[in-house]
């Protein structure tokens, strides 16, 4: 689950990593006058779950309460769903710096990231110039050590007294990483702010994005999913149910097993001139929760519901039997295509065709069924002859 940039920066701050003044707003007076209680110029910056936030226009550096109010009133009025500002002290800035620490799989590791030239431009510079970007691998059970981190100051171009300030900086955001489970802890930019006579060198964390493992949420109690999450009500509900789910704007509505399989599903629907109203997990620890999940995706309208599994820990047979009992209790009126494959499979056959399905083998078959069903009108549900 990723967290909005306030809610990183409050993880950040409570291990020690100095981040700008800032003040939380959820409308436009109010961010006119926190940015008058900072003083201009001050940044008032979108709280939204996503990349790009200043090509997109949705951060500005404004210079006076009239422009700080019209702006914010834009952002909340705008297409990206804006919610809430994070309107924050402009930062002195000498250099910008990336940093983050990250999840290795292939080698089981924590990963740190960490590059001299950080800021917007990180990803094309990942494209373009992969050599200039460092890595330090860290066991996760021993942790990081200070060699690692000094290391990395100094190939950072920090002389030994900015590596004094960089070394904390790391620690801590490798104590975020481990006690808040995350997938991703990143700093970008970490602001490098200019020394001043009287005025030493600072590190500030200029941005941040915290992710945290799904898997690891029960120990985050300040983590429950919140609705300005998610880009659709229905999202929201299967987040709280703890069954992973897309959203999109198509005709289909997908309970599939599995990341991969469902990847498959989705282009060979597009292959086929068709188009998905939403993805539901239906695999993993969901696959006891069909009524649940067909619940979910009925409330997209779809006109098809394509159901397609394959594996062996997620029983064809308990599907079948959950998938039985959701049209008995749901009596949808979309037609309903399933194609379930793997242990129990004879037994699931019995009850999808006990339930008035036609039980398909064949994953290219049923999407194309699928398909030529959602170009049609709609029709009785469980009991449409697929």
């Amino acid at each position: 689950m990723k967290l909005f940039e306030y809610q990183a920066k409050e993880a950040f701050a409570a291990e020690g990593i100095a981040i700008p003044k800032g003040v939380l707003c959820t409308d436009a007076e109010a961010a006119a006058r926190a940015a008058d209680e900072l003083g201009y110029p001050c940044v008032v910056k979108s709280q939204v779950l996503r990349g790009g936030r200043g090509k997109a226009g949705l951060i500005r550096l404004v210079k006076g309460h009239d422009e700080a109010k019209a702006y914010a009133a834009s952002l909340f009025a705008g297409p990206f769903d804006v919610r809430s500002l994070l309107v924050e002290e402009a930062v002195d800035i000498g250099r910008e710096i990336y940093l983050a620490i990250t999840v290795d799989p292939e080698a089981a590791t924590a990963l740190v990231l960490a590059c001299a030239e950080g800021g917007v431009e990180i990803e094309e510079l990942a494209r373009t110039a992969p050599e200039k970007i460092l890595r330090e691998r860290v066991d996760i059970d021993t942790g990081l050590l200070p060699y690692q981190a000094r290391n990395l100051a100094y190939a950072l171009g920090f002389d030994a007294e900015g590596a004094k300030l960089f070394v904390p900086v790391l620690e801590a955001l490798w104590r975020v990483f481990r006690s808040k489970d995350a997938e991703l802890a990143e700093i970008n930019p970490l602001f490098v702010t200019k020394a001043r006579e009287g005025k030493p060198s600072r590190l500030i964390a200029g941005d941040g994005k915290l992710s945290i493992d799904d898997n690891a949420q029960f120990r985050q109690a300040s983590s429950e999913p919140e609705r300005s999450r998610f880009d659709s009500d229905v999202a929201f509900e299967a987040a709280k149910d703890g069954i992973p789910y897309l959203q999109f704007d198509g005709d289909i509505s997908l309970m599939c097993a599995g990341a991969g399989l469902t990847t498959v599903v989705y282009d060979l629907v597009n292959y086929e001139g068709g188009t998905v109203a939403n993805y539901l997990e239906f695999g993993g620890p969901n696959y006891k929760k069909a009524v649940r999940a067909m619940e979910l995706c009925l409330k997209n309208d779809p006109k098809v519901i394509l159901i397609v599994t394959f594996g062996t820990i997620a029983r064809a047979d308990i599907m079948a039997d959950g998938i039985a009992e959701a049209i008995a209790k749901l009596k949808p009126r979309c037609p309903i295509v399933a194609c379930i494959r793997g242990t129990g499979e004879e037994a699931a056959v019995a009850t999808l065709k006990a339930a008035g399905l036609e039980p398909l083998f064949d994953t290219e078959e049923a999407v194309r069924r699928a398909v030529e069903l959602s170009r049609g009108p709609a029709s009785n549900a469980s009991g449409a002859k697929l």
